[in-house]
């Protein structure tokens, strides 16, 4: 997969960032779960916001530099003035801003001899090489670095074929043994961010709503039947619609996703209804007189019809989705 990097939240399957003090563990901590990635099924793409840039010469000063009384602030002015150049003068020509810069000619920015001889002016107005109060490093440097609340930070991100793996399957083994070893090892810290974030945030949104919903419908409940007990028993039948539900995901080979979690909410509804047919006809039969055990079996018998048609036209509606087979509707058959 080819594309291009972009600024924003991340919305690829797997995305896991990672933050900590200094550059180089963190990309070491990056590359090291790339390869545990690797070797989990399903798992292609990978890749991290922390690529490698040009290579840099690092300078630090001599101790004879430091004698002569100079600072690192004092030596990166200097090498900026000779290669970035010194503003000497702006002026106005007809629209434009003519501006006057003083710098090394091209010819010497270019050739690192140029840089090593270069005069460095000490406090004292006496003048030296660079090369002879300055020790040299070369190293790999980094594209970018980008922070997280003020901690430099790396996202390792990549996609999971569903056919062959889950998405919080892998993060639950993730975060089990690789993340803390690696947290462990490099002194970072980790977190789950992108769609996982966002699946988990929804999930936590959806058992306050959850919670919501059933308190609504058991104060509903208790309005019609005028009665606290009775709505306990019709929203019995809640549990047992959903584990239907569950079993019919594992007979389909399905993943539970937050479209399932809507669905169950919906067949709540059903059952629901379906238990009231039923309860309320039970009531009526035993204000009769009818005994409790041959009140049970005939509202059982009598209301079976009633029951069996609220269900099958639900079921005859969302067959043709249960069945479909578009790209558009893969994402709606859990619900179904």
């Amino acid at each position: 997969k080819i594309s291009s990097r972009r600024v924003g939240p991340s919305r690829r399957d797997l995305n896991i960032r990672l933050t900590g003090s200094t550059p180089h563990l963190l990309k070491k901590a990056a590359l090291d779960l790339a390869e545990a990635l690797t070797s989990i099924p399903g798992v292609s793409a990978i890749d991290d916001d922390l690529p490698y840039g040009r290579e840099q010469l690092i300078y630090s000063l001599t101790p004879a530099g430091e004698a002569l009384g100079l600072s690192i602030s004092d030596v990166g002015s200097q090498l900026r003035a000779a290669y970035d150049g010194i503003v000497l003068q702006r002026f106005q020509q007809g629209a434009d801003e003519i501006e006057v810069r003083l710098q090394l000619p091209d010819s010497e920015q270019r050739n690192l001899t140029s840089l090593f001889q270069l005069p460095i002016k000490l406090p004292n107005g006496n003048f030296v090489t660079l090369e002879s109060v300055i020790n040299w490093d070369f190293n790999q440097g980094y594209e970018s670095l980008r922070h997280f609340n003020g901690r430099l930070s790396v996202d390792v991100t990549a996609d999971v074929d569903p056919a062959a793996n889950n998405t919080t399957d892998i993060v639950k083994n993730l975060q089990l043994s690789t993340l803390p070893q690696l947290a462990s090892r490099y002194g970072i810290q980790y977190s789950i961010e992108g769609r996982s974030a966002s699946q988990r945030e929804t999930f936590s949104d959806m058992e306050t709503g959850a919670l919501i919903a059933l308190i609504s419908m058991y104060l509903v409940l208790a309005w019609v039947f005028s009665s606290y007990g009775w709505p306990f028993l019709v929203m019995l039948s809640i549990p047992l619609g959903l584990t239907g539900a569950v079993f019919g995901h594992w007979i389909m080979g399905m993943n539970m996703t937050i479209l399932s979690v809507f669905g169950f909410f919906a067949l709540s509804g059903i059952v629901v209804n379906d238990s009231i047919i039923l309860v309320i006809f039970y009531k009526q039969i035993r204000a009769s007189g009818m005994p409790i055990y041959q009140a049970l079996e005939e509202a059982a018998c009598q209301r079976l019809r009633a029951v069996l048609l609220t269900s099958l036209t639900t079921i005859a509606g969302l067959t043709p989705l249960l069945f479909e087979t578009s790209r558009q509707a893969q994402f709606l058959i859990p619900m179904a």
